[in-house]
């Protein structure tokens, strides 16, 4: 659920819609994405936006209940994995081997695509809610 000021009309708009455990994921700019899913590209050059940074901007505004990322960010990319889990807070945290996480963004509402170009640098995002 949205929590508050999105800039980027694509983004808003996704987050708006979201219901309770709808997902959406943030990917690193390798990450394919499967053609019947939405595609928000926000890249604009090699490491810009940042998946770190991207992933602030929608913490900020939506409810985060769980995250699903990848298991081999654990040992391939250890600085945006204890960056990630320094910004998730309580959420609840799952690993699946990437080919697994790959299969689930197909039932994603939409993918946000980032410039960032570190291995393994994708998230699922579960929606949680405002309320108990």
């Amino acid at each position: 659920m949205k929590k508050q000021g999105m800039l980027n009309s694509h983004i808003a708009e996704v987050l708006s819609r979201l219901g309770h455990t709808d997902t959406i994921v943030i990917a690193d700019c390798g990450l394919p994405i499967p053609d019947e899913v939405k595609r928000i590209d926000i890249s604009l050059k090699q490491g810009d936006p940042s998946f770190i940074e991207t992933i602030e901007a929608v913490l900020a505004d939506m409810v985060v209940e769980k995250a699903t990322l990848a298991s081999e960010i654990v040992e391939e990319n250890i600085v945006v994995h204890q960056s990630t889990l320094q910004r998730l807070g309580d959420a609840e945290i799952n690993y699946v081997s990437h080919e697994k996480f790959k299969e689930l963004t197909k039932n994603a509402k939409a993918v946000i695509r980032t410039g960032e170009v570190t291995p393994y640098a994708n998230i699922i995002f579960h929606a949680g809610v405002t309320f108990s």
